[in-house]
């Protein structure tokens, strides 16, 4: 399998006072939920998302005990166009990003032609470099996506994504994408400047809330609920 964190992924389940008491490998295309419920636990919420010393990236969930049924993986999707028979290669990638706000509102960024979704909008932020911890990444592509340099505050959420579709190459791909979101502000937020020339970013901006709606976000920033909440802040 192709990945971006050779040390692999670990999904750890935590109590309230902190007490780790379940952990498992989370392989390719597998949801945090379904693992963590095969053994015995319900996720509540993300809290942390840490390289360790093996070089493996854990992901900690909030956990209670599991009193009902357990959560279990879905159909994997398939693009237009890709049959039921054909097989790609595994892919699973890791990106950090942030929701991330100043007095000037959101900073979104807008994707371009190297991408599907050219001409939507989301966060800033993306994959992982080798051994690069999630905190160091989405510093690091905040700044080289628009120029600003932020302060991180909680872990949001880390989504789980998986389909089967072409990458830009052509590739066929069977893709495994863990999308870890932080919160962050910009205490000096300046005029957008994209680093990463030759990047997947054609454009970025800071968004007044009350114009969120107005950018067409691409599918997996649509639900997210911290983009909802801002939108509906009060006089947005």
């Amino acid at each position: 399998m192709r990945t971006n964190v050779p040390g692999g992924l670990r999904v750890v389940a935590v109590r309230a006072d902190g007490t780790r008491v379940a952990e498992a490998r989370l392989g390719h295309g597998e949801h945090p939920d379904v693992v963590l419920g095969a053994a015995g636990w319900l996720v509540d919420t993300p809290v942390f998302a840490t390289v360790v010393d093996d070089g493996a990236l854990e992901l900690g969930y909030r956990v209670r005990e599991l009193d009902g049924i357990r959560p279990r993986d879905g159909v994997v999707p398939r693009d237009a166009g890709v049959g039921d028979d054909e097989v790609g290669e595994p892919y699973q990638r890791v990106a950090a990003y942030a929701v991330v706000t100043s007095g000037r509102g959101l900073l979104l960024t807008q994707f371009n032609s190297q991408t599907h979704v050219s001409g939507d909008w989301g966060l800033p932020g993306g994959g992982l470099d080798d051994g690069e911890s999630p905190v160091e990444g989405v510093h690091r592509e905040v700044w080289e996506e628009t120029g600003q340099r932020i302060e991180l505050g909680e872990l949001l959420t880390v989504q789980s994504q998986h389909w089967v579709g072409r990458a830009p190459s052509g590739t066929l791909e069977d893709f495994h994408a863990v999308r870890i979101v932080y919160a962050a502000t910009c205490p000096e937020p300046a005029e957008v400047v994209i680093h990463d020339v030759g990047g997947t970013t054609s454009d970025a901006r800071w968004v007044p809330f009350d114009r969120i709606g107005d950018y067409p976000l691409s599918s997996s920033w649509r639900r997210l609920a911290a983009l909802h909440e801002l939108a509906a802040r009060p006089g947005s």
